[in-house]
């Protein structure tokens, strides 16, 4: 079957699919999502850091300029379309490049000013989708304008490591390097380049590819026959100016000052080439072999690439569905307090104004409203996890009172409804002491 009838589900009386590299995010993995995009807000915000949003699609001239890894590679995989105004348009295939053009034409940095901004949103390449990497994908980003300090680099770092210890995402794993810049790498590449081509026959397809389009990407096989090999090329470390050893040294010494373990990996190069001086790499082994959780780096000379000033850029991107992928078991899972059961139709309405009034209190309540058994409510009570299932009767609601069942215990108590609020607390709280 090919590709085209497996997205429109393989005939005329089919059901209709997402297309191939698409998915749904639903309930309960939505909460999930939810979750990691609200520490982002919470953290990225403490460090001064606002948010902005870019269109989905942009002016091609964008990524050409601003191109992921060579243009050669990117035009294969960017969704690339003209529109009916004749304009050659591209959906975002990564999101440093529309946030720089933004910055540019808005002139937020007024010139002198440290910018700081965060992106949530969709990106999209061409790519054969596998576990946790779709042609639709979504990225959660940083980018800093304005400064070389090494500083800033370690600052960066140091958010991207609070927001995923926040997670509660395990096993993190920090690995940095300095990739120097233009005058460091032309000595180093001829290194490099010598030393690839004596071992050439003994690649994987892939990196000898990688090896004729840029020589840098070979280190990010994960081919174990390219491992070893990998092992024997030449490290830009030997190679970097004193400046730029300097700037690494002290990255790396604001993180040993502030507690946080890192690895130096000499062959970490990142896989975009506008990167200078500092790159990073996040993993977790809760992802199993394809581990990387975010990553990023300098990329001072791009602003300026892309029509602005010279105006130096430290940024990184992570990808929102191998984050969701790495969330300890049970996070993300939406709270329900309590559930409410009617015995006839007719108390819905009573039903519904206490409802309205948990819900103001911060309670979280939902109901079936079905002109179901009470039986049926019940079940669906059990399969919504809620603690707790509030009863009303006809009796009942004549005493002012109804009936709270622990689902877990199966104890029964009524309750007065002048104080359901506050008993429902108390029970919430004491079942999670954390909420």
């Amino acid at each position: 079957m090919s590709e085209t009838e497996q997205q429109s589900g393989g005939g005329k009386n089919q059901p209709l699919r997402a297309p191939r590299g698409t998915r749904d995010v639903i309930s309960p993995e939505v909460e999930r999502w939810q979750d990691v995009e609200r520490a982002a807000h919470d953290t990225f915000g403490r460090y001064g850091f606002r948010e902005m949003r870019t269109p989905i699609f942009e002016d091609s001239a964008v990524f050409e300029k601003g191109t992921i890894e060579t243009l050669q590679s990117a035009q294969k995989e960017m969704y690339r379309f003209v529109d009916l105004g004749g304009h050659e348009l591209t959906l975002r295939p990564e999101g440093t490049p529309p946030v720089i053009r933004a910055y540019v034409e808005h002139n937020l940095g007024h010139g002198k000013d440290l910018a700081r901004f965060y992106y949530i949103g969709p990106m999209f390449r061409y790519e054969r989708p596998q576990r946790g990497r779709y042609r639709q994908f979504h990225q959660i980003g940083v980018e800093v304008f304005g400064s070389e300090s090494a500083a800033l680099d370690a600052e960066v770092i140091d958010m991207a490591m609070t927001w995923l210890g926040d997670l509660g995402i395990r096993s993190l794993q920090l690995c940095v390097n300095s990739v120097g810049d233009h005058d460091d790498r032309p000595a180093y590449m001829e290194k490099l380049i010598e030393a690839q081509r004596s071992l050439l026959g003994e690649m994987s397809e892939d990196s000898r590819r990688r090896h004729e389009i840029n020589p840098l990407r070979v280190f990010d096989s994960k081919d174990p026959q390219d491992q070893l090999l990998i092992e024997k090329f030449p490290t830009i470390l030997d190679h970097l100016s004193p400046q730029n050893k300097a700037h690494f040294d002290e990255v790396c010494a604001y993180l040993s000052d502030w507690g946080i373990d890192y690895n130096i990996e000499p062959r970490l190069v990142r896989g975009l080439d506008y990167y200078r001086r500092t790159v990073f790499e996040v993993t977790s082994s809760a992802l199993g072999a394809q581990n990387s959780l975010l990553g990023g780096g300098r990329y001072d000379g791009l602003v300026e690439q892309m029509g602005g000033d010279n105006i130096p850029g430290v940024g990184f991107a992570a990808g929102l569905e191998r984050i969701v992928l790495a969330l300890p078991e049970g996070a993300g899972a939406a709270p329900i307090d309590c559930y409410i059961v009617t015995v006839s139709p007719e108390l819905i309405p009573q039903a519904m104004k206490v409802m309205r009034d948990l819900r103001s209190h911060g309670l979280c309540c939902t109901a079936d409203f079905q002109d179901r058994s009470v039986k049926a409510q019940m079940k669906a009570a059990n399969r919504s996890n809620a603690p707790i299932a509030v009863i009303f009767g006809p009796d009942e609601l004549s005493k002012g009172v109804c009936t709270l069942k622990m689902m877990e215990s199966g104890e029964q108590q009524e309750v007065s409804l002048e104080i359901l609020v506050e008993d429902l607390h108390r029970i919430v709280h004491m079942a999670d002491p954390g909420n």
